[in-house]
């Protein structure tokens, strides 16, 4: 699957810096008073920095996230709205995670495939986009350069070495897919026509060419 580099990302940010810069200038967020926040950040309204973590320069942050105990957030990555990121996360430059994104405690990211502490590869860093409502669990790593889709459920621990489509539930090392997740979090099981419904929200889905999709009703 084709990498991709955060050359990328200049338009993503842009328009990110556009929606929150306000926000981020009058401070109607709340930082722990061990957190280092460094000049030339912005962090939406709402948002809650706990102790220790480290909020590097030029990454965006949206509206109403929670950032845990000794997180780091690096330069250029980009969160949306509502995004939980648990304890010990360090998210790397590259990484890009859309609204209602979880982060489980320790969970990792990468952004280099091949590093070596003699090669210097800043250039080649890659980019890894966690879509909307995905979940990530604790423990797991993410090999950067793949998309994570909307609602997936990566399970803890697992070791993610490819492209996730949106709803999959998958788990262990390298991952592999063993189900279907509802936005709810709740294990599909779909019948033979390819229905099913979230037993939490009664929302119902289908399954069609090894996809799946929110029905309307």
């Amino acid at each position: 699957m084709q990498k991709y580099t955060v050359s990328c990302m200049p338009l993503v940010i842009n328009q990110f810096i556009k929606n929150q810069r306000n926000m981020s200038a009058e401070k109607e967020y709340f930082a722990h008073e061990t957190a280092v926040i460094d000049e030339g950040c912005t962090i939406g309204k709402g948002t809650k920095i706990w102790h220790f973590s480290h909020i590097m320069s030029r990454c965006l942050l949206g509206e109403n996230c929670n950032i845990g105990q000794n997180v780091v957030v690096s330069p250029e990555v980009v969160l949306g709205k509502n995004v939980k990121v648990q304890n010990n996360v360090s998210i790397y430059t590259g990484v890009i995670c859309e609204d209602d994104v979880f982060l489980g405690p320790s969970m990792v990211f990468t952004n280099v495939i091949n590093p070596r502490s003699a090669v210097n590869r800043k250039n080649e860093y890659a980019r890894t986009l966690v879509k909307k409502g995905a979940t990530i669990g604790a423990n797991a790593t993410i090999v950067c350069g793949y998309d994570i889709g909307e609602f997936a459920f990566i399970g803890a621990g697992a070791v993610v070495t490819k492209e996730v489509l949106p709803y999959a539930l998958v788990v262990g090392n390298p991952a592999r897919q063993i189900g279907w997740m509802s936005e709810f979090g709740q294990r599909l099981n779909f019948d033979d026509k390819g229905f099913a419904t979230c037993s939490e929200s009664n929302e119902l889905y289908k399954l069609e060419n090894g996809q799946v999709s929110k029905i309307s009703r």
